[in-house]
This record gives structure tokens, sequence and C-alpha cells, in this order.
């Protein structure tokens, strides 16, 4: 489970295709509140309180079981025992339980030996209980002989600082062994969370169902915070309905209530699976209301699968945005979140947005139309807050900014030193647009930055100015939907100056991708780029 080392900072894709669909993953979770001192008992209460709270009526429909089950392994014919008093009928009939509820079962093993109860929580009966040389075997039983409809796999076990054995093993390797493992049982409709806690690799889209890209949360708004700098450079790489997870709710227990806003409704814009994390039993009436807004809800939800991104950064805020219903459509929702002790007057520009004409905003925390406004709206959001809205414009504009940070390194990944892995990061930085860039870019074909949803309404002759920071001579080719148009040579003067290159290129109508690359040398940084029609610019 544990934690971050730096700032550069999981479905095979036949795989991924072959598992459960849908919306990010909604339901409850023990660990956040119990850890490992889970028992029979305690679930199907929680179950109880799922239903009589109608938290099922809103879509949470999975319980998940996570560290805490286990009572070892017989070495000798590699059956799992289940722990002897906190689950002392075995944990099928839990899910028999689970599932006559109409609710569907989770579970939790590590794709080590060990797991991170053994090491953090002092279970001395969560040894050689993870999948390491028993995937088909403890697949067959969670999946087939228990009926489990949900995993997360954990890491402790394979990282040898959290596991006694010192396990160092391959991440991608045993996940993707254990994907495999899954799919042998005959299930397709499991879904599988790798929680590595970080972005483990491009590779974790083909292999499951969500992933983890941040470090453990915790019950606070310094967790929270933090979490969501880590998550805000994550947008390309939640798609095709795979999910980056920021991990379970810490909604209902110690944070204040604009912070439990924050919190909720951060994780519903950026697509993050809805676990609950709190005692449903005892849940505040303020916060089981919070849970139960079906319009944040169906913004996670949303059939597009998308994450919001960041398209600008003012007085200190952020502002998200991303489209719902229809691709590149008239309406769409955006987030105002102020991470910042004070309160923040910001002013959103509709044309940031990419919508024009007289634009209708519906606050989604409070459930109501706020009326119809040009140009601009302005918003005082609280110190810890966001504010949410859905925007429904006359006309849809052509995107012409695409910050580096909504972009696609080919091999980003974040477990191992960036500059040793000669990998591409994303960094904060004051002096660029939104307050971040794309770098440590190049060396090699993979370590490339793309653009992989350039839309054009027509197609045709487009300007291309890409805003760039590079203290020595460096150079950078250009790519258009897979056709090489330039290799350009740039030098910003300094490490801290943005300068831009502006070239000519053709879109064609509908998506696009620009993709910028060095095979052999370092890439410039790259703060963002402008996209802007030659000649007439059209509207939807």
């Amino acid at each position: 489970m544990k934690k971050k080392l730096f700032l550069a900072t999981v479905c095979l894709m036949g795989t991924a295709h072959l598992m459960a669909q849908g919306g990010p993953t909604m339901g409850w979770s023990s660990w956040n509140t119990y850890g490992v001192n889970i028992s029979d008992t305690l679930i199907r209460r929680q179950a109880d309180a799922m239903i009589s709270k109608s938290l099922n009526a809103v879509g949470y429909d999975h319980i998940n079981i996570d560290d805490g089950f286990f009572g070892g392994r017989n070495m000798e014919t590699g059956e799992l025992i289940i722990h002897p008093t906190r689950f002392p009928n075995g944990l099928k009939p839990v899910v028999d339980y689970i599932h006559s509820k109409g609710l569907k079962a989770g579970i939790y093993s590590d794709a080590g030996a060990n797991t991170c109860g053994n090491m953090y929580n002092g279970d001395k009966l969560s040894v050689n209980v993870g999948f390491y040389n028993y995937d088909q075997h403890d697949a067959d039983f969670y999946f087939n002989e228990c009926g489990f409809d949900f995993i997360k796999v954990d890491f402790c076990g394979g990282d040898a600082p959290q596991n006694t054995q010192h396990l160092a093993l391959d991440p991608q390797q045993r996940y993707t062994a254990i994907s495999k493992a899954i799919r042998a049982t005959g299930r397709n409709d499991v879904r599988m969370n790798v929680c590595r806690w970080d972005y483990p690799g491009t590779w974790v889209h083909d292999v499951a169902f969500s992933w983890r890209t941040t470090h453990d949360i915790r019950d606070s708004w310094t967790s929270v915070k933090s979490i969501l700098a880590e998550n805000l450079y994550m947008s390309a790489y939640s798609y095709g309905g795979w999910f980056n997870d920021m991990d379970m709710l810490e909604v209902g227990r110690s944070m204040t209530t604009e912070e439990d806003k924050t919190h909720f409704g951060m994780w519903c814009i950026m697509n993050s699976p809805l676990l609950i994390g709190c005692d449903l039993t005892t849940i505040k009436p303020e916060a089981l209301s919070l849970l139960k807004n079906k319009e944040l809800i169906a913004l996670n939800q949303d059939p597009l699968y998308q994450q919001a991104y960041v398209v600008a950064k003012k007085n200190g805020c952020y502002i998200l945005a991303r489209d719902i219903e229809i691709l590149n459509g008239t309406k769409r929702a955006f987030a105002v979140y102020n991470p910042s002790d004070t309160a923040k007057r910001v002013q959103i520009s509709f044309s940031d947005l990419c919508l024009a004409g007289k634009v209708s905003l519906r606050d989604l925390f409070q459930e109501k139309d706020l009326g119809q406004f040009s140009d601009e709206y302005t918003v005082t959001v609280p110190a810890h807050g966001t504010r949410i809205y859905k925007a429904q414009g006359e006309r849809r504009l052509e995107r012409t900014r695409y910050e580096a940070e909504t972009a696609y390194i080919s091999d980003y990944q974040e477990l191992t030193n960036n500059q040793t892995a000669k990998t591409g990061i994303y960094e904060y930085a004051d002096y660029c647009s939104s307050g971040l860039k794309a770098g440590w870019l190049g060396q090699s074909e993979t370590n490339d930055l793309q653009w992989r949803d350039v839309y054009s309404n027509n197609g045709g002759k487009y300007e291309l100015t890409i805003a760039y920071i590079c203290g020595e001579n460096r150079t950078m080719a250009i790519d258009i939907n897979g056709q090489h148009v330039k290799t350009c040579s740039v030098n910003s003067g300094s490490w801290r100056t943005v300068a831009k290159k502006t070239v000519s290129i053709q879109l064609r109508k509908g998506r696009n991708t620009i993709r910028l690359s060095n095979a052999t040398g370092w890439m410039p940084d790259i703060d963002y780029i402008d996209v802007r029609p030659v000649f007439n610019r059209r509207f939807l």
C-alpha cells in the first residue's frame, strides 16, 4: 500500500477487453476504517447498511473485503486457509450473503507472497497467502469456488523493503500473470484493480480494470490535496473504459464539509472509482447525502469515461473540464478547485471550456440551475473547496490550447527513477501556463509526447505553436497522424523561459494525433501547444 518516493513523477489490451465493462467501480471497502480487523459479521452488517441506506439505489453495488481474512496457506496442498475466528465459516457464505442482497463481492490479495497487513499491521497469518507461485490456484478459488466479482491486488509482497521475505518482483510480469490466470477461470466479468501506489506504466491499461496512480489515502486534507496534485496530470492514461484510481474514499470521517465535498466531487469528475471507506452503519447524514448525490454520480459514471483535464489555472485555482454525454458536443462539466488555505475569487472564461454563446449553468453540488451567462462566470471558492458545474453552450468551439500535462507519454511510469529509466515526467512549474510542464522527454522513440484527441471540425490547414522550455540547443520531431512533418531546432535561452515555435500543419476532419519526439537526444520541456485554423474558425 505504501508511499510515493518521488514526483516522476491495471486489462493485456486483449485481456482488458474481455473483462467487465461499465463506469468506475462503486461500493464499500473495509480497509480505511477497519484495516485487518474485519470479520464475517462486520462485512454482512455493512452489506445490510448499504441496502438500508439506499446506497445501492444510486449505484453503489460492491462490498469489498480487504486485507485481514487470511489464515495462512497449507504449503503441501497449496490451499488457502481463511482466518479461523474472523471468518469461521470461510468466505463462500459471505459472498453468497452479499449476492443475496443484489450486490457484488470483492476480495483482496497481493502479487507477492505476503500482504501489506503482514508488514504494517502485524497480521502474522498473512504469510505466503499472496498470488506468488499460486496464480491459477488462487484465481480459481476466488472467482470460481467463492464467486467474487472484484479483486484488489496489492504489491507489498513484491517490493523487497515491504516484505519479510525480501522478494523483489517485476510488477508488469506479476500483474500480467495474475490477469491471465483470472481470464483462465472462464470469468469475463471480474474487475481487477492494480494497487501499486504509483502509476506503474502504460502497460497497465492492458492488464486491469483500474489502477492506482497515487500513494495511499489517509483521513486528512493534506492527503487528499496531495493525491489530487498527483492525478491532475493523469487524464491521458484513463481512457476506453479503464480508470485511474485515486484510492478509496475517506468521506464521512474527520474532514470538514468543504473538504469532503472536494474529495468526493473531484473523484467524480476525474473518474476515479468510488469505494466508500467509512462505517455505513453510523454514517453522518451530511456525508450520506453527499455520497448519494445523483448528479455527481452520473458525472462519474458518464459513458464517455473521460477524466477531467486542466484547462486553466487562475488565482491559485485549477479549472478542469471534460465532455459529457456526447464527444465534442455543447454540453460539458467543469470544476473549480481551490487547494489553498484561503477563499479565492475565480473568473471562468467560457472560451477556456470551448463553449460560446449563451451558456446555461447547473450547480451539481446544489443540484440546481443557476441561469444563463455570456462569456464568463465568476465564483468565490472557499479554502480547500471545489465547485462543480454542468455547462450547456449554444456552440462548441474548437479547442486551441492543449496543455502538456494532458498529453500521453508512451513510456510513462512512476516506479523507477525517471532519469535512470530515461522516461518522461510531468513537473510543477510556476512559470508555465497552468503551472505544469512535461519534461525529460526524448532519448528514444517511445519517450515521446502525444496529444491523441486533437479535434478538427472540418480539417484543413492549421498553425501549430509549441511552447517549450530549453536552456540549450535541442531538437524535436513533429508528426501528425503518424506522418513526419518537420524537425525543429530550438533554444529558449534558459530553463525558466517559455519560448514558442510555430509550424504549418494539416489536420483531417475529426480526431487527430500530434506527436513530438526525439529518438536519439533529449527534447525540450513542453508547456503547451496551440492549434489554430489558418482560415475561417468554424463552430459546431
